[in-house]
């Protein structure tokens, strides 16, 4: 094995170099990059051989360290601790090297938040993005309350939450309807865990809301037939970003959709889709004969060999899923190539709700496909249903009837 990378392995990685190069080739990785990966294995096993050190004491601190002593001995200036990830992440995956730990809370209010996102995460089932942006809106709250190490939140009055409130928005209005939705939730887990005797949810003022203030900022049919029109279908990354955009455009899912759609997810005979979105829920749509076209083109002639399930991997190895963020930069990518700046994602999902509008279809029909929860959300397209308006609009009074 040594002899085949053209490097001496010793040491306590010495019998994971096979495994790892197997791993990093069945990824996806080109053979020359393999190669310098197992080559730094062994470079990291020398000098873990030296410190009389086990492949158990690889962490990052450990990684640190063995990144400054080869900068210290004149080697890989460049090499930085995210060059050690392929083998930290095998060594961890095989149970050779130690998972890193959770950080226990710091502070009184950083141990309780870690409670209340338990809470929401087992109890309210809710997505870690939606956690995290509860925790860090209802964070000010807490600061500002000074626990200073108390066991509870007896102080606690409805009074000083409405005065909170007050005072944010006030000091930054804008974040005032999201603190509003975090601490009616925290106020609710307080009161449920016993916390706070007093349910003081209700004591948490109501944001001034502007729902379908805006129009939906959706692309010209145009401008959305330009941006699949710049994918390169001769290429297996022009093949996936046009599925990835069809996808988008004509059943106007999300990113997060599109990130999670797995080859099971597509039932070929009966022409459907199962769509995981938000809140867990799976429901099926029908599968418009271009959008299958585009996805089998890119499952025959684009789509790395991996055992990934999800149907969009990334086109660099290792051949994993697409992230949320990979699927937007697709759309962000075919709109400047399509010379239209900058354009989000999302916007490809109006499009589909006003394409299905301007061809007839109702507000109820648009709900469905979009899977919204409410009927208001959906109701915002109405805005642009100009034949619809042009019904009921009234004419504008003219002179004579000022007078």
């Amino acid at each position: 094995m040594g002899e085949l990378f053209q490097v001496a392995l010793s040491g306590p990685l010495e019998g994971h170099a096979e495994g790892f190069a197997a791993e990093l080739a069945r990824q996806g990785y080109a053979s020359s990059v393999v190669v310098i990966h197992v080559r730094l294995l062994a470079h990291v096993s020398r000098w873990l051989e030296a410190r009389g050190l086990e492949a158990a004491a690889l962490d990052e601190a450990a990684g640190e360290e063995f990144l400054a002593w080869r900068r210290a001995s004149g080697r890989s200036a460049k090499l930085r601790l995210g060059s050690l990830g392929p083998l930290l992440e095998y060594l961890r995956g095989i149970g050779a090297a130690p998972v890193p730990g959770t950080v226990p809370p710091a502070t009184p209010e950083d141990a309780l938040l870690a409670r209340y996102a338990g809470y929401l995460a087992t109890e309210r089932g809710l997505s870690a993005k939606t956690i995290a942006r509860h925790v860090m809106a209802v964070r000010p709250f807490l600061a500002a309350l000074d626990l200073g190490g108390r066991p509870d939140l007896g102080p606690l009055t409805a009074a000083g939450v409405t005065d909170f409130v007050v005072g944010q928005s006030r000091q930054r209005p804008s974040t005032v309807p999201q603190l509003v939705t975090g601490l009616r939730s925290l106020l609710r887990f307080l009161h449920v865990d016993g916390i706070t005797a007093a349910g003081l949810a209700d004591a948490v003022p109501t944001a001034a809301g502007r729902k379908l203030a805006g129009l939906p900022k959706a692309l010209p049919a145009g401008q959305v037939a330009a941006m699949l029109a710049s994918c390169d279908q001769g290429t297996a990354l022009g093949l996936r970003d046009l599925a990835v955009l069809t996808l988008l455009s004509r059943l106007g899912l999300r990113v997060s959709e599109v990130a999670g759609l797995r080859l099971e997810d597509i039932d070929w005979h009966r022409g459907e889709v199962t769509v995981t979105g938000k809140g867990a829920r799976t429901e099926r749509l029908p599968l418009p004969a271009d959008v299958g076209t585009a996805i089998v083109a890119y499952l025959q002639g684009g789509r790395p060999r991996a055992s990934h399930r999800e149907v969009f991997l990334c086109a660099r190895a290792p051949h994993r899923g697409m992230s949320r963020g990979a699927v937007t930069s697709v759309a962000a990518r075919a709109a400047r190539r399509a010379g239209l700046g900058t354009i989000h994602a999302h916007a490809l999902r109006h499009s589909a709700a006003t394409a299905m509008l301007d061809a007839g279809g109702s507000l109820a029909e648009i709900g469905q496909v979009l899977r919204h929860g409410r009927a208001l959300t959906t109701a915002l397209y109405a805005k642009v249903d100009i034949t619809a308006l042009r019904a009921i609009a009234l004419p504008w009074p003219g002179p004579e009837a000022a007078a």
